[in-house]
């Protein structure tokens, strides 16, 4: 495995481990008593998401990039970031375990049915694309996995009982529409 990409995996899953550090502020709208099983889920099943997310970010790190490429992969990165701690917070507060899938694909993990997930072998080949290819790869990759962020979080606004997950679900929904727009855009789209 490359050395970028085994860091990346490592940054991934120390997210996860200061995610249990978080704010578990529920003032946001209800008790944190007051889920369901599709809340559960969500959280559960968008962390890894996320994480895999932020080890594409990493793998931009060091690479001579376009500056709205670069800005855009800093924006997923902040938006991403705390969205997992308090997903993280969520979890903890409702009694349940975050899976811990921190820079991984699908491959053997049971995650075959989470959509937009990237597979280790596609990481990898990203990874190692040269400068004419990584971006294009990159983006059309980002893309895939923000069209299955979306697609979770529209099943959550659908079941989910617990507000202020319903709330970052659309949250999600809204502001990842705009960065495929935008990454649209940078491939010509």
């Amino acid at each position: 495995m490359n050395h970028r990409f085994r860091i990346a995996a490592v940054l991934a899953a120390a997210t996860l481990a200061l995610a249990g550090c978080g704010s578990n502020d529920t003032t946001s709208g209800g008790s944190t008593k007051d889920f369901n099983d599709a809340d559960v889920a969500f959280a559960t099943e968008m962390i890894p998401h996320h994480q895999q997310a932020l080890v594409m970010v990493v793998m931009t790190e060091g690479r001579s990039l376009d500056p709205e490429f670069e800005k855009l992969t800093e924006e997923i990165k902040k938006a991403q970031t705390p969205e997992i701690e308090t997903m993280s917070g969520w979890l903890e507060d409702w009694g349940q375990e975050p899976a811990d899938h921190a820079g991984h694909g699908m491959d053997g993990m049971g995650m075959d049915e989470m959509p937009g997930m990237m597979s280790n072998d596609e990481l990898s080949a990203l990874n190692e694309s040269g400068p004419r290819t990584f971006e294009d790869r990159w983006l059309a990759m980002m893309i895939e996995h923000h069209e299955g962020a979306i697609e979770m979080a529209e099943v959550e606004q659908a079941d989910g009982r617990y507000q202020p997950a319903i709330d970052l679900a659309s949250s999600i929904a809204t502001s990842q529409e705009a960065e495929i727009a935008t990454m649209k855009r940078l491939r010509g789209q």
